[in-house]
């Protein structure tokens, strides 16, 4: 992604962000509310198009006409949510397979082909080895890591090159977070690559290559996880933050001098 533009009417989300996301690694997006993560993220996922700029995807040039949530997940990119995006009084196999069902030639879903799949992806992606969950079990009774697991699974599964999570930890136990933690390194083991988008440093510090940091629809900071520490890291983000709130109002101090 290369000086993305993105506009809302008048206001401007995204300014000139160059962003990139090389082959088997993971990218920590780290930036306060308001920075323009999750609106540079649905640019990258199809989700909006943008005002201005260049995207290119394994070497393919992105039109934002042409672009869209469908043709990203043909090109191997796939969007984890918080655990909203499941339907938590559907089946495992449902929530999994949603959108993409194994159908026979009469258009009818082959139960019994994914029920071994759902098997399969709970077993050798998740690491679900009891007898208390099955392919029929709802999300409902699973922990709140557990769901989110289901959800990179089913990335997973789908041979995503690109799996992005936006916030998948978010008020989620310390146990949980690990069992999430987890699934992105599985996801670094296959060979592919992730962008993790969260405020918590420590938790984006131990399973990122790269961090990139954004403040107010701008990137202000790139950094190798071999070149700083967890502590420098924080600083940095601090720094960046106030320096922008300084900057904010020193131009609403102008702005009343004008009146």
């Amino acid at each position: 992604m290369e000086n993305i533009h993105k506009d809302f009417g008048k206001v401007h989300a995204l300014r000139g962000v160059d962003f990139e996301v090389r082959p088997n690694e993971v990218i920590g997006l780290i930036g306060d509310n308001g920075a323009g993560k999750s609106t540079l993220i649905k640019i990258l996922s199809g989700v909006f198009p943008y005002t201005k700029g260049k995207i290119e995807i394994k070497g393919q040039r992105i039109s934002p006409r042409q672009y869209s949530a469908t043709k990203a997940h043909k090109m191997g990119i796939e969007t984890v949510y918080q655990e909203q995006a499941l339907g938590l009084k559907q089946s495992l196999w449902r929530n999994i397979f949603l959108g993409r069902q194994l159908t026979n030639r009469a258009g009818f879903i082959q139960m019994k082909k994914v029920r071994s799949e759902t098997d399969y992806i709970m077993k050798d992606f998740l690491g679900f080895t009891g007898g208390g969950v099955s392919p029929d079990s709802r999300v409902s009774t699973l922990s709140g890591g557990e769901r989110q697991g289901v959800a990179i699974g089913r990335a997973m599964y789908f041979e995503a090159d690109l799996i992005i999570l936006d916030e998948p930890t978010r008020a989620l136990s310390v146990k949980e977070v690990n069992k999430v933690l987890g699934f992105i390194q599985q996801v670094k083991d296959r060979g592919k690559s992730c962008v993790y988008i969260s405020h918590t440093i420590s938790n984006i510090y131990s399973v990122s290559d790269r961090f990139v940091v954004m403040d107010r629809g701008k990137t202000v900071g790139r950094y190798n996880r071999t070149d700083i520490s967890e502590k420098d890291l924080t600083d940095e983000l601090i720094h960046h933050s106030a320096t922008a709130e300084l900057a904010e109002q020193r131009k609403r101090l102008n702005s009343k001098r004008d009146k």
